[in-house]
């Protein structure tokens, strides 16, 4: 029997390891790396690349969630590397991939500090792959050591948080939150989400990220829509404060008599936030997204009540995150496929897609690395390492989400959504319509 989910120290814990400060919090952005010669990691022969791990088995064993099985993400780093040299490795040089594991459950800035000083320092990496690096200083201090970023974190990075950081910070997996925040209220507001209603409820975690999107692209367009906006800003920097911010928005929303309510930034704010609003005999239809991590939600019914679920809308970008294969096949896209033989050849296989994301964002990084250093030779460093990547166009496929686009003033390879919807038939996630391209 799983442990009884409670509003306590315990679960605060886990949402803090989880979330962090919810959304990255711009920084100071780094010195422009030099438009030739090599850049740090860069030897004559080998390029080094730390790939981190994630482990949230501490986490997991602390309060009984339930997290997809992800295998073992240091075979999947020495396959993919294996793969890479045998194809040219990275600018003509091997790939020399070195696999570092961060405990979730200790995630600190002063813990990410530490990790960007193994990485930058004693690693001398040339390239860091993020996956789950959640705190505000953390990309940062890579960018400040003219260390490249490839983000297979599911965070919500903003188009000025990728140009603050540039040349540094890109994913190959996932999207731009603007392109993001648009597309998710249009989609809204097509499924009559607002319909017959003067007034909605967002929850997101207060950053100025957030804030800035809140400002720039969902205040204006709720204005549009004849919808009165009722932000609950969520202080994550505590236990007490992130706690007193949940309960404080579910009595709110209940008093002002609000049963329209979505989320920004996602983290999993949004099943911690719906276990507080049970608590306070609050509900509401809610408006979701991959940020919110569907397929977590369907997989822990005891972190948010069943009923919850029922009447959930909004959009997907990575099915690995959302659906499970019954709603899509598995491998779909062709990129999906590639990434799956590179493991299969290597004996590394997939029961289901959500047991190959944290790899298929490692093969993400690791192809969009490739492909973008393919000419550059002795010059391989963070500056001409960018023009070249969105030199790449929609050369490059994502085989985490839909799609793939890079471009000027574009660092995210993600470029597609499709609408997504719980369905009580499968007590499920499912997609509805085709890709359409974000911004849209």
């Amino acid at each position: 029997m799983k442990a009884p989910l409670r509003l306590g120290a315990l679960l605060l814990v886990v949402v803090l390891a989880y979330t962090s400060c919810g959304v990255l919090m711009p920084g100071a952005g780094g010195t422009q790396a030099g438009t030739s010669g090599a850049g740090p990691g860069v030897t004559g022969d080998a390029v080094k690349v730390v790939f981190i791990g994630t482990d949230l088995t501490k986490t997991a064993s602390m309060t009984g969630f339930q997290n997809a099985d992800v295998g073992k993400p240091a075979e999947q780093v020495k396959a993919l590397a294996a793969y890479l040299n045998a194809n040219g490795g990275i600018a003509g040089r091997k790939l020399e991939a070195v696999y570092r594991e961060y405990e979730a459950s200790n995630d600190s800035p002063a813990a990410e500090t530490t990790l960007c000083s193994q990485i930058t320092q004693d690693d001398q990496a040339f390239a860091v792959v993020l996956t789950g690096q959640l705190q505000s200083n953390a990309r940062p201090c890579y960018a400040q050591r003219q260390t490249l970023m490839l983000d297979a974190t599911l965070i919500a990075n903003s188009r000025a948080t990728f140009t603050e950081l540039a040349p540094y910070l890109w994913t190959g997996s996932f999207p731009e939150y603007d392109a993001f925040a648009s597309s998710f209220l249009a989609v809204l507001d097509r499924q009559k989400f607002f319909t017959d209603r003067d007034r909605a409820g967002l929850v997101a975690a207060d950053s100025p990220a957030n804030r800035a999107v809140y400002d720039d692209i969902v205040a204006p367009a709720l204005a549009v829509l004849g919808v009165e906006g009722t932000v609950a800003w969520i202080d994550t920097t505590d236990l007490g404060t992130l706690n007193t911010g949940l309960t404080q928005a579910a009595v709110s929303f209940r008093g002002r008599e609000i049963d329209r309510v979505f989320f920004l930034g996602g983290a999993r704010i949004a099943p911690f936030f719906m276990t507080s609003a049970a608590a306070q005999s609050y509900t509401a239809r809610y408006g979701i997204s991959t940020f919110d991590s569907p397929s977590f939600m369907v997989a822990n019914p005891g972190t948010i009540p069943p009923s919850a679920l029922e009447g959930m809308v909004g959009i997907g970008f990575a099915p690995g995150y959302d659906v499970p294969d019954s709603r899509l096949a598995f491998p779909d896209t062709d990129a999906e496929k590639k990434c799956q033989k590179i493991y299969a050849d290597a004996g590394i296989t997939f029961k289901q897609r959500e047991n190959a994301r944290v790899a298929f964002t490692y093969c993400d990084a690791g192809l969009l690395l490739q492909a973008a250093a393919a000419d550059l030779g002795p010059n391989l460093n963070a500056a001409t390492w960018g023009a070249a990547a969105q030199a790449l166009g929609t050369s490059f496929a994502t085989a985490t989400g839909f799609g793939g686009e890079l471009g000027e003033d574009r660092y995210a390879a993600g470029s597609g959504y499709r609408v997504i919807k719980y369905d009580t038939g499968c007590s499920c996630f499912a997609y509805e319509g085709p890709v359409t391209p974000l911004g849209e």
